[in-house]
């Protein structure tokens, strides 16, 4: 656990976009989250990433195996940034934000630094627990050092919550997090490029990748977790900031990243997978550490 400046504490973590925009998961979740399978205000939920304008991104739903299959222990998505925009989200999700109707939310934003710029001042009206400024994206080519530090400084400038910034291992993370030491509260780690993770295989998402390019996707959950880990350790030498460990996908994960150094733990894949595990992985750490 570690404690952002603003006094709100960050223990368990759902992935960008694990449940939703809003923290309370997708359509399909919500029997689950009605029978208490999904107990969402235990954790702090980053919402899918969002951007300025709209962005369609490549899921369809007539053809959702074409940017997403499952692979043994995990998943690759080639989804893109796909989201209706911040004005939709600070018009349908904002005010129930406001309201305190939802659970504790981290809103995830990608941009440019104007765009950035635009998005942080606007999202200054709503009773977030912080900003994570995602600067990787597996679809895309990796920001450098220069270009990912600028965009977290700018919005930095303007907001008036604790940031977060999310990196991949295809990128100088280090060095990211060296330059935004005392700037950046915490660090978390996105999936992780298929062409790391399987430099030998074509992606089962080949076809879309041949379409639109941007590489074969993003690697969550088991055969991510070497990648992020070795992450996570070196990150938490660096000690520039506090860092969330990433493809949490059972509960002995919890010790393992905890021999890491991590201060959080993150749940991602494991929502599509099993969506009920992340809160029944929480409840028992908490149990066990008598903190029910």
């Amino acid at each position: 656990m570690f404690e952002l400046s603003n006094g709100h504490k960050v223990q368990f973590v759902v992935a960008s976009g694990g449940l939703g925009f809003d923290g309370l998961g997708w359509p399909w979740e919500w029997p689950l989250r009605w029978t208490g399978l999904i107990r969402p205000r235990l954790f702090t939920a980053a919402t899918k990433t969002l951007t300025l304008n709209p962005d369609p991104g490549y899921f369809r739903w007539w053809k959702p195996r074409e940017c997403f299959r499952l692979i043994p222990g995990g998943a690759v998505n080639k989804f893109g940034l796909g989201n209706l925009g911040l004005k939709w989200w600070c018009k349908k999700i904002g005010p129930l934000v406001n309201a305190g109707c939802l659970p504790p939310l981290i809103v995830s934003i990608w941009g440019d630094e104007e765009e950035l710029r635009q998005m942080a001042r606007a999202l200054n009206e709503f009773d977030l627990e912080a900003l994570e400024v995602n600067v990787s994206c597996p679809n895309r080519a990796p920001l450098s050092v220069r270009e990912a530090v600028s965009r977290v400084l700018t919005v930095k400038s303007v907001s008036r919550f604790p940031i977060l910034v999310k990196v991949s291992v295809a990128q100088d993370y280090c060095g990211i997090a060296s330059k935004l030491r005392g700037i950046a509260e915490g660090i978390s780690l996105n999936s992780v490029p298929w062409e790391i993770a399987f430099p030998d295989e074509r992606s089962p998402l080949w076809r879309l990748q041949e379409r639109v390019g941007g590489g074969g996707g993003g690697v969550s959950g088991l055969p991510a977790q070497k990648f992020n880990w070795h992450a996570v350790r070196q990150l938490a030498k660096l000690n520039a900031m506090s860092v969330i460990a990433p493809s949490i996908m059972e509960y002995a994960d919890l010790a393992k990243v905890d021999a890491l150094k991590a201060d959080a733990y993150s749940f991602g894949v494991i929502h599509v997978r099993t969506p009920w595990q992340p809160t029944q992985i929480a409840l028992r750490w908490l149990a066990e550490h008598q903190q029910l």
